[in-house]
Formats: C-alpha cells, sequence, structure tokens
C-alpha cells in the first residue's frame, strides 16, 4: 500500500527544458513511475531526439517545444497541449542557465536574460498549468531551485538571486494555491554533473574543492534527483506545499 503512494500511473508529467541534463533524468524517473511525458524546450531536434530515446524505453512521450520566457507562447502552447494531448498533472519548472562573471563587471544584458530564463518562465508555466489545475481542484508544480537558493559563489550573484526567488515564488504559488488542492514545491539539486556544469567538471581544481566541501565527497549524478522528484510529483507528498528539498550530498548542512 505504502509504495502506491509513489505510483504516478495515469499521470501526465510536462517537464520544461527536458531535452537533456537534469530535465531529461527527471523525465526518465517520472516515466518509470508510471507518468506519461510532455518534453519541452526550444531546440527541436534535440527535443525529438530525447522523446525518441524515452519512447524507446517504453515511455509515452508527446513533445510541446516552445519558448517558455514568452508568456503568450506559454499560454497558447499550455492551452494546446490540454486540448490536444491532455490534461497536465504535474509540472516540472526546469528550464534554467547560467552566466558566470564577476558582479562588477556582469553584463545587464545577460542578467537580464537570467531573469526571465530561471524566474520569468517559472511564473509564465506555472501560472498557464495552474489555471487548469485549479479548476480540477489538484495539481503538482516542482520548480527546480538549486544549492544556490542558499549559498553563494564568486563569480555568480546573479544566478543565486534567480534561485533564491524560485524559492520565494514556490511558497507564493503554495500560499495561493494549496486551497485549490495544488502542492507546490521546490527541489533544489547541488553539484550535479550535467552539461551546465560541464566546465566546472572539467577543472580539476574544483571538482577537487567540491569533493572537500561537500560531505558526500563527490559531485552528484542526476538519478539521484529522480526519488525526490517523484515523491514531490505523487500523493506521498499530498500535504507537503511551499517547501525547498535540498538533494546536495550534505552541502548546505555543513560549514
Amino acid at each position: 500500500m505504502s509504495l502506491q503512494l509513489f505510483d504516478l500511473t495515469g499521470k501526465r508529467a510536462l517537464i520544461t527544458g527536458s531535452s537533456q541534463g537534469i530535465g531529461f533524468a527527471l523525465a526518465r524517473g517520472l516515466a518509470g513511475a508510471g507518468a506519461k511525458l510532455v518534453l519541452n524546450g526550444r531546440d527541436i531536434g534535440r527535443l525529438n531526439d530525447a522523446a525518441e530515446t524515452l519512447r524507446s524505453e517504453g515511455a509515452e512521450v508527446d513533445t510541446l517545444p516552445f519558448d517558455a520566457t514568452d508568456h503568450r507562447v506559454v499560454h497558447e502552447a499550455i492551452d494546446q497541449c490540454e486540448a490536444a494531448i491532455g490534461p497536465i498533472d504535474i509540472l516540472v519548472n526546469n528550464a534554467g542557465m547560467q552566466h558566470r562573471a564577476p558582479l562588477e563587471d556582469f553584463p545587464p544584458a545577460a542578467f537580464e536574460q537570467l531573469l526571465q530564463t530561471n524566474v520569468a518562465s517559472v511564473f509564465h508555466v506555472g501560472q498557464a498549468c495552474a489555471r487548469y489545475m485549479i479548476s480540477r481542484g489538484r495539481g503538482k508544480i516542482v520548480n527546480i531551485a538549486s544549492v544556490q537558493t542558499a549559498l553563494a559563489r564568486p563569480g555568480i550573484a546573479p544566478y543565486t538571486a534567480t534561485k533564491g526567488a524560485v524559492a520565494n515564488l514556490t511558497k507564493g504559488m503554495a500560499t495561493d494555491w494549496a486551497k485549490h488542492g495544488l502542492q507546490c514545491n521546490a527541489l533544489a539539486p547541488g553539484y550535479f554533473d550535467t552539461p551546465l556544469n560541464a566546465a566546472l567538471v572539467a577543472d580539476p581544481d574544483f571538482s577537487d574543492w567540491l569533493s572537500k566541501r561537500t560531505p558526500a565527497g563527490r559531485w552528484g549524478d542526476v538519478t539521484e534527483l529522480v526519488g525526490a522528484c517523484i515523491f514531490l510529483a505523487s500523493d506521498a507528498s499530498s500535504f507537503v506545499n511551499g517547501t525547498t528539498v535540498y538533494v546536495d550530498g550534505g552541502i548546505t548542512a555543513s560549514l
């Protein structure tokens, strides 16, 4: 009986930015728990490749290419999905980007792009999906935050600001929408070996620092995010709302 709480059979999950990295890993994991997938990204070729890979593994997959930073386009895409594909039961707001530069030299255009990609997209897609979820009286929203939601490092101050905003926007979603039957939470990865972190993974000095700084002593593997995501997307988290779950090998717990 307890395992049934984590069963996503019959649920449909939209994962933004899911053609690679963490988004792809979470999509694969949700499919393994029984969910039907709607993959999103802007690169149609990469998105189709990801969909074919997951279909070859037995997943039921649709694709929904759209720019998550464009409010009008997002709402049109979600309307299309609800009408032609089916209701979205689970939303994973994963689309994100990074830009590294000293704060005193940080390009304003890059700062604006970070705000749009990492924060505005969560608002746009979250709002569009929530309107349908509210009418049904149920829904799960999982926003991808970061270890930088709680911590900062040199050269990524604007990124840190955006991920802090994701956590607080998640609290706001829960405060407004819990009464309608929605659970809105954030999943905060630590340092994982992904394309976004490729430059850091390739830097032996950084990897050495990370292994010493992290109690677990290593980079995370993206598959280690799946369990927490399934929990937040399933009935197992029916009274969990507005929280941020850190999956970081203990880095936020230690000095």
